[in-house]
């Protein structure tokens, strides 16, 4: 019993380990992913504040049709009221709503003016290209480092070509071959565009979705601040294999950004070989909920 209880006190305590360090969906998920940027943060923190404003707004207008269909049913009132208008009621209905889009409004132009406006240069500036059905990475820097990045088949022999066996690290239809690599706490801005028809580039944790058009660049930021492996996927039908077209971002640190990059300029799979087996070594980066 002792050793029971110790293995499912160990197995909580790794999986709350883990869920501070990577995000991806899980089964009947209800809420979003964990945030891992402020502007993410922001954005739940408006979901559960507008709740505050549509649940009870939601039971009032259901008590208020219950109310109505069971006092004034047919058989109830057999000579209808012949009442046109009350003052006391319209001021109420249109006052009311008034007060409510404003408490609403405020926070909401200003979690939009925060998404518009990053506090700080992009330090990394990273321009991805979506194709049917796969995205391309162009690392804008002084020698410029570009790959593709698409879903990890589900063959095996693949997979462990790729040290990607595990499903709760590298889950099926999330998992990449070359996943897009930032350093944590770094402004990364992403030049999103497509080379033929429309897709979108989201990822929940970053609170960051927009359309990726042919001939047309347009921008996001995002500044991660938990390092760790995080799963997003195109959110606008673009063809037979929208559903296979994830996204996935690590997160890591400074110095094994600088190894990585400097590693994946002539060797991109030993780079990404290499930086997966330090950060799997020293952290975990599965199972968190979404």
């Amino acid at each position: 019993m002792r050793r029971l209880l110790a293995t499912a006190g160990a197995s909580a305590a790794f999986l709350a380990s883990v869920a501070a360090h990577a995000a991806q969906p899980v089964d009947w998920q209800t809420r979003f992913q964990p945030p891992a940027t402020d502007i993410m943060a922001q954005i739940e923190w408006f979901e559960v504040y507008s709740l505050w404003f549509i649940i009870p707004i939601t039971v009032l207008v259901l008590v208020l049709l219950a109310w109505c269909i069971v006092r004034y049913r047919a058989s109830a009132n057999p000579t209808p009221s012949r009442t046109s208008h009350n003052t006391l009621i319209e001021v109420i209905w249109t006052v009311g709503p008034v007060v409510v889009l404003l408490f609403l409004a405020v926070p909401s132009f200003q979690l939009l003016t925060a998404q518009y406006t990053p506090q700080e240069e992009a330090k990394l500036t990273v321009k991805a290209t979506g194709n049917q059905w796969n995205w391309d990475y162009e690392y804008q820097i002084e020698e410029p480092l570009t790959f593709n990045s698409a879903m990890m088949p589900d063959d095996l022999e693949a997979r462990k070509e790729a040290g990607k066996e595990d499903l709760a690290v590298y889950p099926r239809l999330l998992a990449v071959d070359n996943e897009m690599v930032v350093p944590v706490n770094t402004m990364v801005r992403v030049l999103v565009t497509a080379a033929d028809v429309i897709h979108a580039f989201a990822m929940p944790a970053f609170g960051v979705k927009t359309d990726a058009v042919p001939g047309r660049i347009n921008e996001v930021w995002f500044k991660a601040n938990k390092e760790g492996l995080y799963y997003g996927q195109c959110s606008e039908l673009c063809g037979k294999d929208h559903a296979f077209m994830p996204i996935a971002i690590r997160v890591v640190s400074d110095a094994q950004y600088s190894t990585w990059l400097a590693a994946a300029k002539t060797d991109l799979p030993g780079a990404n070989k290499a930086l997966m087996a330090e950060v799997e070594g020293s952290q975990p980066v599965a199972l968190a909920g979404n």
